[in-house]
């Protein structure tokens, strides 16, 4: 009975997958995210769920994580359709090229998204940016790769989710850590 719940729910997923993509992926990764965020609260011991973190991931998921992996991978498959090491460029332009433009838009938006000054975010980033980069490339290079070289083209985006949901568990520990750090050099 349960599996069968489960077989008519992910067939339904499927079904809106092929007819409306781009939303479709667009809701999966408003899930994703929101549940990432809560999940890493949840580990750090928040005895309060922070709902201004948890909203602002939710509008990043809703309006950059679903459409931009949708629209790379799109482009990535035009313009490799032909290329003998399509897999391998695939990946490298998924990790040089992708990967620091949204670690970019994913640490200046989320903070945006949560009420913080322009000036405060870039202070942030810049503190972060690159320790998140490289912790990146370093764990997420090989799921990457899977993802790039194995997934089809359709499933690509919302496999990126998946794969983001881990990624965000960190980054929002990383920004967090930061938070309280400068809190505390505040109260001083």
């Amino acid at each position: 009975m349960f599996v069968n719940i489960i077989q008519v729910i992910f067939g339904a997923y499927l079904e809106q997958l092929l007819k409306n993509p781009l939303r479709t992926k667009c809701i999966t990764s408003c899930v994703l995210f929101i549940c990432a965020n809560v999940t890493s609260q949840k580990i750090s011991g928040a005895k309060k769920l922070n709902t201004r973190s948890v909203l602002a991931f939710a509008i990043f998921g809703l309006i950059f994580g679903g459409p931009t992996p949708h629209f790379f991978y799109q482009i990535v498959e035009f313009l490799f359709r032909d290329a003998y090491y399509k897999r391998i460029l695939s990946f490298m332009v998924e990790r040089l090229v992708y990967a620091p433009i949204f670690q970019t838009l994913s640490l200046y938006f989320l903070s945006i998204f949560e009420g913080n000054s322009h000036t405060s975010t870039i202070k942030n980033m810049k503190k972060l940016y690159w320790t998140l980069l490289k912790t990146n490339w370093r764990f997420m290079s090989f799921f990457t790769f899977l993802n790039t070289a194995f997934v089809p083209i359709k499933l690509r985006s919302v496999t990126t989710s998946f794969i983001a949901f881990c990624w965000i568990l960190y980054m929002a520990q990383r920004r967090r850590r930061l938070q309280e750090k400068i809190s505390a050099e505040k109260s001083k």
